[in-house]
Parts: C-alpha cells; structure tokens; sequence
C-alpha cells in the first residue's frame, strides 16, 4: 500500500504534466496512478484500466505491475478459462451518465478471496474517480468542437443562399443609378424605392467597412468581375450585417463595366451567432484551465491533508463531484451564470431526505457568475460533509437552514447568504483546521470583496457569505 508521501508526490508529478492529453492517450499519468492505488488497494500484483472505443473494443489505457502485451491477453481472456494467465480477475465498470466506458480490473496470478465490501467500495470509487476525469476532459474537448463548428458553419453558409431572402439589383456604373427590388432599401435601413444612387447605398455601409468594400468591389470592375463582400450598415444596433454578391455581366469595348448584377442579403443572425459561439470558444477553454487548475490544487492540498489513501480517495471523489455538478450546469447555461437556488439544490440533494427533508432552502432567486458558483458549489459541499459527519445532519433530529437576501442599491449589490445548522450534537470549536475549513474560508478568493465566516457556535455550525452582486454577463472571458 502507498504511503500518503508517495501518493502526494504522484499528483505532484501529474499536476506538472502535459493537461492537454486526452482520455483516449495511453499512458495517461491520471490513469495510471488509479491502476496502482487499484492494486494496492487489494495488495494484488497488477491492475488494468481499459476503455471502450465507439465500436465496443477494449483497449488497454494503463497497465500496473505488467506490460501492455500480458494486459492485452489478461482483458481479452476469459476469467476462468484454462487459457487465463491470472487466476484472480476482479472488474468494476467505468460509468459515465448513460454508458458504460470500460473497466478497472484487479489481477493476481494467484488464486485469492473475494475482496471484503470495505474493499470493494474503494475500488468501485477508483471507477468512479475514472469515470469523473473522463467527463472533465470531455467538456475541454467542447473547445475544439466549437472551433470546428466555425469553419463548417462557413461551409453550410455556401448552400444556405439558396433558402435566403434575397434582393436583388442590377447598376450601371456609367449612371450610378441602381435598379433594386423593394427589399433593397429595406436592407440598407432606407426609405422604400426602386431606383436608387450607388453613392446613397455606399454611405449606408458602416465606416468600419467602408474602405474594405470599395476596395473588393473595384477589383471586380477592373477585371476579376466577381465581388463577394459582407458589410454592416450604419445606424443599425445592434449591427445589421449584410452579404453581397455580384458580377459584371456586361463590359463595353474598351473592357469598362457597363452593367453588374448582384444580390444582397441579410446575414446578422449568423454573425451574432458565430460572435457568440467565438465568445464561448473562449469561455470555455479560460475555464476548462481554470477547472483543471482546481483540480490540480484539490488534488495536491487532499491528499496533504489526508492520513491514509482512503481518507485521499474519499475527500477527493467527493470534492471532484461537487465541482463537476456545478460545472456541467453552468455548461447547460453556456457559462452565463447559474441560479443560486438551482445550485443549491444540486449540490445539497445528496445530502438530504426526499421523503423527509431535513435541508430548508430560502431566498429569491439571483444568478451567480461562474467564478462565483464555483466557489459556492465546493463550500456548500464542504459544509453539508461537515454537517453530515459531525454536525446537525449527524444525528435524525438535526436540521440546517440555508438562506441568503440581496442588499444595496445598483452598482453596490451585495448578496448575503447564510448556512445554520440546529438539532445536532453540542459543537465545540475544532482543535485542528482541515482542508475542508480552508476550502469553506477560501474558494471564493476570485471573486474580489469576498467575506467568508465559518463558526462554531454550541448550538450549532453557522457560515455566513457575503459577496458583490450583478446580473452576470453573457460571457465572462
């Protein structure tokens, strides 16, 4: 069995690796110290971690205490059969919500009791734990896919001219007078009409524009005859964007335009879209480094902290989820903000009787931003594990009250919430702080202005919040 130093130093060593690497990478150091504490954990030899690829077919991710060859053979055989190399073959599924990814698998060349429960839960923990980090590294793959999206999105846009409102024109350029349908002057934010002057539409066009548009549409007429542009239009908010396309059709015999055809139309909503999706591209990878960050220092303060590889494993799966909860539901909102109600909710059900709820939940509904839900979601973890160890939920007739009020006025609003625990055992103040106090007086350290006290009342363990407040922006990027 590891020693709570090695184990340190392993996610030391991890925390300095190359977070990048996708779950799909053999050799994977996060998978790999979860088939060695697998193995201590049972003190078996060898320990296996396999995941499925679209089609079903194991492949081996991380192997401990054999080599990739013999762990190949050991997955593929049947436990049991004469041809088995390992009499012992203990498997727990990787699950992740809807599916099952792979398998932890405990290996001994010697034939061994069944693993007592204590032991059994460790290791489907580990699974867990697995299948935590999967979905982690899935949501940064977000980043990726949106990227893509952008280039495909300029492909479909090609095909999608046809279903388009267009208007069409037709200028000669030694008038300058331009022969539109109605939809025209709609367009460039125009009074209704059918002829119009070149020099009127190109005033519309936003000055940020301007220079850009005249210089694509004199390449046309000196030669190349095909104009492709897209341009705001002036005094529109928000902007109004709008695709051309022409061609000169006609030129006289000393090569001078003399007539072009061409068509407008609007395109604003594709590019608010693709400028939201850019704002979220950038979203989500500031906080997919921004979560693997935590990760990383949940990791390393854990297992500083913990006695044994089990307290390890058990504090960090558990503070791993909460941080996941939150995080999938502010991937739901595309990292808008989250309510605090549905938060809290979220994160304090695992805590509580559906039957007989013993956690009462009080307050307007307000929304947190990202940083700040974060923040919130792994002290209401923190304070919950608390109370359900040690405090008011330790014992049937304890209850806690959460509940919070917004004060001042605009530009200064604070939100003040508050966290009391009654029924329970006589508190008395802790000789020693934990990891888990630090996290309840510290994980809003972002959200500047932040105060967070936590105190030991006889009576029972009561926290109180206080943090600036403000409709969160559509990105915080």
């Amino acid at each position: 069995m590891q020693d709570n130093k090695s184990i340190e130093a392993d996610v030391v060593e991890n925390t300095q690796g190359d977070a990048g690497v996708g779950f799909e990478a053999p050799g994977d150091a996060d998978f790999d110290r979860l088939t060695s504490l697998a193995a201590a954990l049972l003190h078996a030899p060898a320990a296996v971690l396999a995941l499925a690829d679209q089609a079903g077919v194991l492949s081996i991710h991380s192997h401990f205490g054999i080599d990739a060859d013999q762990a190949a053979t050991a997955i593929a055989t049947e436990p049991g059969s004469p041809a088995a190399a390992f009499a012992f073959h203990l498997a727990v599924p990787i699950v992740v919500p809807g599916r099952e990814v792979g398998s932890l698998v405990v290996l001994d060349r010697e034939q061994r009791p069944a693993p007592d429960p204590a032991q059994l839960r460790q290791l489907e923990a580990l699974a867990s734990l697995a299948a935590s980090l999967i979905m982690l590294r899935d949501s940064s793959l977000a980043g990726a896919r949106a990227e893509a999206a952008l280039v495909h999105a300029e492909t479909r846009r090609a095909v999608a001219l046809e279903a388009a409102a267009l208007a069409s024109w037709v200028w000669d350029p030694r008038t300058g007078v331009v022969e539109c349908d109605t939809l025209l002057p709609e367009l460039f934010n125009m009074p209704p009409a059918t002829r119009m002057r070149a020099r009127d539409i190109v005033v519309a066009i936003d000055r940020r524009d301007i220079d850009k548009t005249r210089k694509m549409f004199r390449e046309a007429l000196e030669g190349s005859d095909d104009y492709s542009g897209e341009y705001r239009i002036k005094g529109t908010h928000p902007p109004r964007w709008l695709a051309a396309r022409g061609r000169v059709v006609e030129r006289d015999a000393e090569g001078r335009p003399t007539l072009v055809f061409g068509v407008n139309y609007d395109i604003t909503e594709r590019r608010h879209a693709e400028e939201r999706q850019r704002l979220l591209l950038r979203e989500i990878n500031h906080r997919v480094k921004n979560t693997l960050a935590t990760v990383q220092a949940l990791a390393s303060q854990t297992v500083r902290y913990a006695r044994e590889p089990r307290e390890f494993l058990d504090a960090f799966s558990q503070r791993l989820r909460a941080l996941g909860l939150a995080h999938g539901l502010l991937s739901e909102y595309e990292w808008r903000g989250i309510g605090i109600r549905d938060l809290a909710r979220l994160e304090l059900s695992p805590f509580d009787d559906t039957d007989a709820p013993r956690i009462s939940i009080v307050g307007q509904d307000a929304l947190l931003t990202p940083d700040q839900a974060l923040g919130f979601a792994l002290i209401l973890h923190e304070l919950a594990s608390n109370a359900l160890k040690y405090g008011a939920l330790s014992v049937p007739r304890g209850k806690v009250s959460l509940s919070w009020t917004i004060k001042g006025g605009k530009g200064a609003k604070r939100l003040n919430l508050e966290w009391m625990e009654s029924g329970g055992p006589e508190v008395s103040p802790p000789q020693h702080h934990g990891f888990g106090s630090i996290l309840i007086r510290r994980s809003l350290a972002k959200v500047i202005s932040s105060e967070v006290r936590h105190e030991f009342h006889p009576e029972g363990v009561r926290a109180e919040i206080s943090m600036p407040f403000g409709e969160p922006a559509e990105s915080t990027a």
